[in-house]
């Protein structure tokens, strides 16, 4: 793990930028109930995330033509969180042999943002996967520590595919599975009807 220094004098801040932010079942937000957010950026300013696993049923061949062949199945766009849905980010994976491509910031492990204003030819043969993410989630100075340590949010490392999962709806209780142990329970906590 990364830490930055604090120039406060405080402790370090954890840099949880490309790990998962997991919803605990305590967490009541209906913007939130049951995802999991990859954080795409972090530091002591506050982190941005995008929701992977809540697909829509619009296709991104609709509203991003040139980018719709590259999306991996399901080639739909995500709610990726409640802050500016008319905004666009892009996640993609890149091969392990892959050239540096323009546009492509990488997160961690292989996977990255890329700028869609950028030109998609020639990005098929080196991606193992893409999706395309309407919004984001933000939180601002120390927030998401805060939610964090009130126990808001698990955080465990992401796997390369989480991102890129062809039944995204699965991804939560995959997560919570794969820790083992009581937290492997919580992956059959119910929804709450309530929130839906």
């Amino acid at each position: 793990m990364r830490h930055e220094p604090d120039m406060t004098g405080g402790m370090a801040v954890e840099l949880l930028a490309g790990r998962l932010l997991v919803a605990s079942p305590m967490l009541r937000d209906p913007n939130f109930e049951r995802t999991v957010v990859l954080l795409v950026s972090h530091d002591e300013t506050g982190a941005l995330g995008v929701v992977l696993n809540r697909a829509t049923e619009v296709r991104v061949l609709e509203v991003l033509p040139a980018w719709g062949r590259l999306a991996g199945e399901p080639g739909v766009l995500f709610e990726g969180g409640p802050v500016q849905p008319e905004a666009a980010i892009c996640l993609a994976r890149t091969r392990p042999d892959a050239k540096e491509l323009p546009g492509f910031l990488p997160i961690h492990a292989g996977v990255g943002t890329v700028d869609l204003s950028g030109d998609p030819d020639g990005l098929g043969e080196q991606l193992l996967g893409l999706r395309v993410f309407a919004g984001y989630a933000g939180w601002g100075a120390g927030q998401v520590e805060s939610e964090i340590a009130e126990g808001s949010w698990f955080v465990y490392d992401a796997l390369p595919a989480d991102p890129f999962m062809p039944r995204p709806d699965d991804l939560w209780a995959m997560v919570l599975r794969r820790q083992g142990g009581l937290t492997a329970a919580l992956a059959h906590y119910p929804a709450d009807p309530t929130l839906n």
